[in-house]
């Protein structure tokens, strides 16, 4: 008898320890697919300021147009999620793309206020966009047939798509890193950064340079809306959620850091969701709190190089 009792405490305690485990890792699996969308979106807004030194309001918008439009092209359109994860981003990166040549361009000399104003007056004009086409009302996109089944992670489940999003994320984030390092115009590009004036020497177009940058940001702007579209409930709060999170990454990895973007998205995703479960009531404030003490002690980020 006291065998079974022993077996029996064996096998409560096993499987306590099974409950704990697979609750510790969906939580990190949650945190990690918020922090892989995280950087998708904070990718874009540290190479804007990396190389053009702006810093861009607009670019939470951009994301929200992005899943807003991957809602039109998949429940009104009738499309499937593929042609909308193709289409959508490439939609934002010509808003983008207009957005620098027609406006951006002509005040890249001026005070930097100019470019706040500036690219704030785009949230507004993008958001009232939004409310006209779309309305107020919260919207959802179905999860694509394919990827609406789970998983088994010891004594529960956890879905593909959630799975689906940090593969994409972490294929763009390499197909970026191969772009910046690996490529004529990457290399350009990383050049702008540090020296533009002897680009224009060099005879580089440095305006259509600047534009291929403002394209390429919004582009990964569209493409983490798509992503997160079917996760979110779509709502004009969609870009002002995002774009505060984006600048906390940008700060605390450096801006201008791709490195330090990722590493930043990564933690702030785990913060996020493992604060839920240690303190639910502070959770919210525990990205304020990190980029307050990387503000006190490393201001110039963790990545950041002069």
């Amino acid at each position: 008898m006291l065998e079974n009792q022993n077996r029996h405490t064996s096998n409560s305690a096993f499987l306590n320890l099974q409950i704990v485990m697979s609750t510790l890792l969906i939580f990190f699996l949650n945190g990690l697919t918020n922090g892989m969308l995280l950087f998708l979106i904070a990718a874009g807004l540290t190479i804007i300021f990396g190389v053009m030194g702006i810093l861009n309001f607009a670019h939470g918008s951009l994301y929200m147009l992005g899943a807003y439009l991957s809602y039109s092209l998949v429940v009104q359109g009738k499309l499937n999620f593929w042609l909308a994860l193709a289409i959508a981003p490439l939609i934002v990166a010509l808003v983008g793309g207009i957005l620098e040549i027609l406006f951006l361009r002509r005040i890249y000399k001026q005070d930097v206020s100019f470019q706040l104003l500036l690219t704030f007056a785009f949230v507004l004009i993008i958001n009232d966009s939004v409310r006209l086409f779309w309305g107020s009302a919260p919207l959802t996109t179905p999860l694509p047939q394919i990827l609406q089944t789970s998983i088994a992670i010891l004594d529960r489940t956890y879905p593909v798509y959630n799975l689906f999003i940090i593969v994409v994320a972490f294929l763009v984030g390499m197909g970026l890193w191969l772009f910046l390092s690996r490529t004529r115009w990457g290399k350009i590009l990383r050049a702008a950064a540090q020296e533009r004036t002897m680009l224009g020497v060099l005879g580089i177009n440095v305006p259509r340079l600047f534009t291929v940058v403002f394209i390429l940001s919004a582009w990964l702007g569209g493409i983490a809306g798509v992503l997160a579209a079917p996760l979110r409930t779509l709502s004009l709060e969609l870009a002002d959620q995002i774009i505060i999170e984006s600048f906390i990454v940008a700060i605390i990895g450096g801006l201008g850091s791709l490195p330090g973007s990722l590493l930043a998205a990564l933690t702030i995703g785990q913060i996020n969701s493992f604060g839920i479960l240690i303190a639910p009531a502070a959770q919210v404030a525990f990205p304020y709190i990190l980029m307050a003490i990387t503000l006190l002690f490393r201001p110039q980020g963790l990545f950041h190089r002069e």
